[in-house]
């Protein structure tokens, strides 16, 4: 009887030291225990048909991009939630439509006011707070605030405010914006390395196989030599040590530095979050010299070559820290390939859009359908592929889900988790198939996609900022119904044999805009203010 009761305190004490044990470890570092590390490579302007791995018929190579594709997942069906860069930004950081706050349409500068309200969960800060390492090298543009004015009273010695370091990150390297809007010096955590007391102007690209007066928009540099004074009103702010072809290196040296920096912390229970969106391949095409010339593309496949090479390095940094079996690659691209897609098609026969309808800007798919892919060695099989639509506003929840986070009702409102799509371990029949995703133009245009259907609200050109409406004859369709299983390229509108899915569709996403999210919760407030381009609804 005595061995019995001893025998039973035996367990108890042991039971309560390990239980005591596990809180202390889940107090220093809560709720990541073996979670992955995690790494969003996110490109800038980039078609689903510039990786050669989904497009045999590339006129430049990307190996490492297809490493991803060979070891991990393609989403064929994998969509930017806006066909420019601002609104998709925000979206992939919060999962919550940049439509929903006061940006209605367009892109945003360097300096101002950030759209990422201050208390708003990103991916960031949802994994800090679960102790991770967090850390951007890159493009930010989602805009941060310079002391002083432009061209009046700057004073590059003060802090910049609603930066990245207050979105969450731990760490920045970048840049405020595309090199075109301007502040062309390099940043770090919340200052400005090098005053950019210059200033430049768009110059003529002189890399052999560019495109100039062929093309609109055409090929450009930001390179010195820089002024003293502005010439124009369209002048922008330049350090005199910027120099545009210099970037990428830059960028890639610093996230491998970033990467070696955290390796220990990651073996040791600690995992790390990387946010790595470049500048390329949008316009200039500054591509550095050691890789000029070696692709069937002119400067363009020369410079995503380069942007593949970039790639590799971060791969191989995760590989010989030893990371690479339980690391999270993300890559995906802001919108889709820029306009002078049609001149590379034309003048080298590569598709950047490949057989899709549109480019950068466009509600068509080539604005928005982009290369979506993961890699995960732990989780993920090799070669797989997931033809259901997905969006980058998914990634919050994925990345919640996988970490164990249970997401607010105030957050990531337009976030679904992937898991069940990229792990063996998880139904299938978990993932919300039957969802809609909202697409949405760079002059503020909708279009609802659920299973195949997709309805283009506007008729006409809905890519610039300024749209060429077309407007319906009599007895001509206000809107445009595409069945995209059957017709992927946009070329057959169904309005009038389907009046029944036009219906449906236009109510789900009133339903969407009006109740602040698209998945389940409560209603959450929006900007409603100017919103011309909700032209068929009612907002109360």
């Amino acid at each position: 009887m005595i061995k019995q009761i001893n025998h039973i305190i035996i367990v108890v004490l042991a039971t309560l030291t390990l239980a005591c044990t596990q809180s202390s470890n889940k107090d220093q570092l809560p709720g990541i225990k073996n979670h992955p590390n995690i790494i969003i490579i996110y490109t800038d302007d980039q078609g689903s048909g510039d990786v050669g791995a989904l497009n045999p018929n590339a006129k430049f190579k990307t190996p490492n991009i297809d490493r991803l594709v060979n070891e991990g997942i393609t989403f064929t069906d994998g969509h930017s939630s806006d066909a420019v860069c601002t609104p998709s930004r925000y979206t992939l950081l919060t999962g919550r439509y940049s439509w929903r706050t006061s940006l209605k349409k367009g892109v945003l500068g360097a300096d101002g006011p950030c759209l990422i309200d201050n208390g708003r969960m990103t991916i960031a800060s949802m994994l800090k707070e679960q102790g991770y390492n967090t850390a951007m090298v890159g493009k930010w543009h989602l805009q941060m605030n310079f002391a002083g004015t432009k061209g009046k009273n700057r004073d590059w010695s003060q802090p910049f405010t609603d930066g990245p370091i207050e979105k969450g990150f731990d760490y920045f390297f970048g840049l405020p914006a595309s090199m075109n809007y301007g502040v062309l010096t390099f940043l770090e955590n919340d200052r400005v390395l090098d005053p950019p007391t210059l200033w430049t102007k768009k110059k003529k690209n002189s890399i052999p196989g560019s495109f100039h007066d062929a093309v609109n928009p055409a090929d450009y540099r930001m390179t010195p030599p820089f002024m003293e004074e502005p010439e124009s009103k369209g002048w922008i702010e330049a350090a005199p040590s910027f120099n545009d072809e210099l970037v990428l290196e830059t960028f890639a040296a610093k996230a491998v530095e970033y990467i070696n920096g955290v390796a220990d912390d990651a073996k040791n229970g600690k995992p790390f979050f990387l946010y790595f969106p470049v500048t390329s391949p949008h316009l200039p095409h500054c591509t550095h010299p050691d890789f000029r010339g070696r692709t069937e593309c002119g400067n363009y496949g020369d410079f995503m070559e380069e942007t593949d090479y970039r790639v590799g390095q971060v791969l191989d940094a995760i590989k010989e820290n030893g990371l690479e079996e339980n690391t999270l690659v993300i890559f995906s691209s802001d919108n889709g390939a820029e306009t002078n897609y049609a001149y590379w098609r034309d003048t080298y026969g590569h598709y950047s859009s490949l057989n899709f309808k549109g480019g950068k800007r466009d509600i068509y798919e080539g604005g928005h359908r982009v290369p979506f892919l993961m890699r995960w060695p732990k989780v993920i099989k090799p070669g797989s592929k997931v033809d259901v639509p997905v969006c980058q506003s998914d990634y919050l929840a994925t990345i919640a889900d996988i970490v164990g986070i249970e997401i607010p009702e105030n957050a990531a409102e337009d976030s679904y988790s992937l898991l069940p799509l990229i792990s063996e371990n998880t139904p299938e029949g978990e993932y919300q198939t039957d969802r809609a995703i909202i697409h949405h133009s760079a002059s503020g245009y909708f279009a609802i996609r659920k299973g195949k259907w997709k309805l283009n609200m506007l008729r006409g050109s809905a890519g610039s900022l300024k749209p060429v409406f077309i407007e319906p004859a009599e007895g001509e369709a206000p809107y445009e119904l595409y069945d995209m299983e059957n017709d992927p390229g946009e070329t057959t509108n169904l309005y009038f044999e389907h009046p029944e899915i036009v219906e449906s569709l236009k109510a789900e996403i009133t339903e969407i805009i009006e109740t602040g999210r698209s998945t389940d919760g409560a209603p959450q407030s929006f900007v409603k203010d100017n919103w011309e381009q909700v032209s068929w609804m009612e907002l109360q």
